[in-house]
């Protein structure tokens, strides 16, 4: 009887202990809950002040480099090959022996020809001497006939000395060009045929190749589509015309990202689309002194077609919805998060360029607006982006106030 009251009481002891701990475990919750009920403070967001101004207008066009000036070196004689004058891969001058073809046959029929026309000059003197004397005895015993054919035979002589003087000038010709010579400043590649080789004139495989690079040549297509836009937009005055498209800067985008850092000029822009692709193409002259674009090579060109009065965007401030319309991040004045959708929208370097939807003093968001939504309160901190349109420089901090003594 006395254990079954003793495990009685336990039990009643160990219900008042756990009941003991559940309500110490409701209270903390409910303190808890009242902490997570306080209110956040505002996220700080980056913005940049916007005001209208006139900007240029940028359209990004695909292109491959291609070179300026490019020959097939062929030979225009036969013969072996005695000598590559060049290193393969290198740069060589206008006029620079590039190869030599053996001359010893060449310089016989040089020999020979010099010959010819000596002989042929020796029967001139008598030639004329022969007619000066029956142009004399023509009225005093000398037919006439014989007179006529003094005259041929000196006329015959003289057309022997052009006949071996041009005679003299092709084997000469021909000896030069025993002789390959660079026809421009340029690149070499790799030669085809060795020295011992036997080549004939003008034959269909080439030696090498020279290239030109410097300048270079940027081949790019444009649409015939925005090409129209551009047009109508020009004419409905809501974009200005360069004053002078053939000077009209280009900025190219090699294949890493780095911007190339000569600009070039326009060059001739093809007056046909093409049946196949609805493209015409425009060819940009870049100087390129240090041979950094190749031919062949893929790049990405900025072309200014104009300027428009507007705001721009950075790039990295926006993003597109799913019709494909331009979406950006403002703050009101009451500090407020704010979506604004732009329908119309121009590329203008890295940045888009807007007309509408925006006022002086607009406060655009550019960093931390990934983690808020519309509605939002945040704590708006002016900063700047750079020319590149990438990186935001914030504001220099003031100098720190000196801590306070204990």
């Amino acid at each position: 009887m006395n254990r079954h009251i003793k495990l009685t009481s336990a039990l009643l002891l160990l219900s008042a202990v756990l009941a003991g701990c559940n309500d110490a475990g409701t209270a903390g919750n409910g303190a808890a809950g009242a902490g997570a009920g306080a209110e956040r403070p505002p996220s700080p967001v980056s913005v940049v002040v916007l005001k209208k101004a006139v900007q240029p207008l940028t359209t990004l066009l695909p292109g491959r480099a291609s070179a300026f000036q490019v020959a097939e070196i062929r030979p225009r004689v036969s013969g072996i090959i005695k000598e590559i004058a060049f290193k393969e891969g290198s740069e060589v001058k206008a006029g620079d022996v590039l190869y030599k073809i053996e001359d010893d046959t060449y310089q016989a029929e040089v020999a020979q020809a010099k010959a010819s026309l000596a002989k042929a000059e020796a029967s001139v003197p008598s030639a004329e001497a022969n007619l000066a004397r029956y142009e004399r005895l023509v009225n005093s015993g000398a037919t006439q006939i014989e007179f006529e054919n003094a005259k041929v035979t000196l006329l015959q002589a003289r057309a022997d000395v052009a006949q071996a003087r041009a005679a003299l000038n092709v084997s000469q010709i021909n000896l030069d060009l025993t002789e390959i010579t660079a026809p421009f400043e340029g690149v070499t590649n790799t030669s085809k045929f060795s020295i011992g080789n036997v080549v004939t004139a003008n034959q269909s495989d080439a030696l090498m190749t020279l290239r030109r690079l410097d300048p270079i040549y940027i081949d790019l297509t444009e649409s015939s589509a925005n090409l129209l836009r551009l047009r109508q937009e020009i004419a409905a005055g809501r974009m200005n015309k360069n004053e002078n498209d053939a000077t009209a800067d280009i900025r190219l985008t090699l294949e890493d990202g780095i911007e190339y850092p000569h600009a070039g000029k326009l060059d001739m822009s093809e007056m046909a689309v093409s049946e196949t692709t609805g493209t015409y193409s425009i060819r940009a002259v870049f100087d390129n002194p240090d041979n950094l674009i190749l031919p062949g090579m893929y790049v990405r060109a900025s072309v200014t077609v104009g300027s428009e009065d507007g705001y721009l965007i950075p790039q990295r401030a926006a993003t597109r919805n799913a019709r494909g319309e331009l979406t950006a991040k403002f703050v009101t004045a009451e500090n407020k998060v704010e979506t604004r959708t732009f329908v119309n929208s121009h590329i203008s370097g890295n940045s888009w360029l807007v007309t509408d939807g925006i006022a002086d003093g607009d406060k655009l968001i550019v960093d931390g607006f990934q983690w808020i939504g519309d509605g939002a309160t945040v704590a708006p901190v002016e900063a700047t982006v750079d020319a590149s349109g990438f990186v935001v420089e914030a504001p220099k901090a003031q100098d720190a106030a000196p801590a306070a003594k204990p």
